[in-house]
């Protein structure tokens, strides 16, 4: 599309919740993202408050401050995930706002703008789109898992995690950029909404598909990918991850598409999975998970080290006594790029042909 757009985050631009923000305000080839809504970050620059990088993205209080400010746009972004998906009051506030003064809403949240009665009558008013990136294919156009799966003869590298809200999605496109920049032709597989509204062409949103047809949706979209673009090698972001007991995810990367190497991220501090204190399950250690992958039928090729809570000497200690540990690559994606782990894939690529 690449069309204008605001994303709107609500107060939560710098907290874990506006991860779909995040994304975009790193980079979208879907959108063109002209202003972030927050009314606790007014006035500041959105990259700078995200990872301290200007990206010269203005931060306004509210839709009327950024209209007032004589911009426009063509769409507002529902940026953050809220506490069950659904929409509370105050963003039903935002939304009806946006669609007053002419933007189209795009919403990644579990619960569709389009089923609102009034959101969707005043959206039809003013003849704008409703885009609920989560709401499920008919089944008519789902698939089954067919073993087609075998026709795709390069790379496959799954990018998993420890646990949700790691990184994953970011690493997978820093890895693609990365291998584009090297000079080979790389795809990612999205399967989350953000995946989607940043521009990935080839995938699903994991989380909004029926359980039967979600090995099938993973091979048809590795599949296709392969036979359309001709990639050299394919990224396929990870959701979840093995063991997170509220949703476990993982196994479809490696066995229904058939990863060839997985990269796994992993974020130290966090001993037990996002928004389960309550719950008496742990992160593994890496090298347990390194473990259960190879039983699942692939080699990690590399460890990614999500930084957050940590100092960067405490981060770059980590990842050195792994690397030592563990015997593969282990980098910090956010502070050193992904450029290093570029000859790995040259050598995977090289080993297909």
């Amino acid at each position: 599309m690449s069309d204008n757009a605001i994303v709107i985050t609500g107060g939560l631009l710098d907290t874990i919740s506006a991860k779909t923000a995040h994304g975009l305000i790193r980079g979208t080839e879907r959108f063109n993202i002209v202003a972030i809504i927050d009314q606790k970050h007014a006035g500041k620059d959105a990259g700078e408050v995200l990872d301290g990088k200007n990206r010269k993205l203005p931060i306004y209080a509210t839709i009327s401050d950024f209209l007032a400010a004589g911009k426009s746009a063509k769409y507002c972004i529902v940026g953050v995930a809220t506490k069950g998906g659904v929409i509370p009051e105050a963003l039903k506030a935002i939304l009806r706002q946006a669609l007053e003064n002419k933007l189209s809403i795009v919403n990644g949240l579990h619960e569709y703008v389009s089923d609102n009665e009034e959101l969707a009558a005043l959206a039809a008013k003013n003849s704008l789109e409703i885009i609920d990136v989560r709401k499920p294919k008919k089944v008519k156009d789902l698939h089954f898992w067919s073993g087609k799966i075998k026709e795709v003869k390069c790379p496959k590298i799954a990018v998993l995690g420890t646990d949700c809200s790691m990184g994953k999605r970011t690493t997978t496109r820093f890895l693609v950029q990365a291998m584009r920049k090297a000079g080979y032709k790389a795809e990612m597989i999205y399967t989350g909404q953000t995946g989607w509204m940043q521009g990935a062409k080839y995938g699903f949103v994991f989380d909004s598909t029926l359980n039967d047809f979600i090995s099938g949706e993973m091979e048809h979209a590795v599949v296709t990918c392969y036979h359309e673009a001709k990639p050299d090698i394919i990224f396929i972001e990870g959701q979840s991850s093995l063991r997170n007991p509220s949703g476990p995810a993982g196994a479809e990367w490696i066995v229904s598409a058939d990863a060839d190497g997985v990269v796994l991220q992993h974020n130290p501090p966090r001993k037990q999975y996002k928004d389960m204190e309550f719950y008496p399950a742990y992160l593994p250690d890496p090298k347990d998970e390194i473990a259960l992958i190879k039983i699942y039928g692939a080699p990690t090729v590399a460890l990614t080290v999500n930084t957050a809570k940590m100092t960067e000497a405490d981060a770059r200690s980590y990842a050195k006594k792994y690397e030592a540990d563990l015997g593969i690559p282990t980098i910090l994606p956010l502070e050193d790029g992904v450029d290093s782990l570029v000859p790995v894939f040259e050598k995977m690529i090289h080993a297909k042909k």
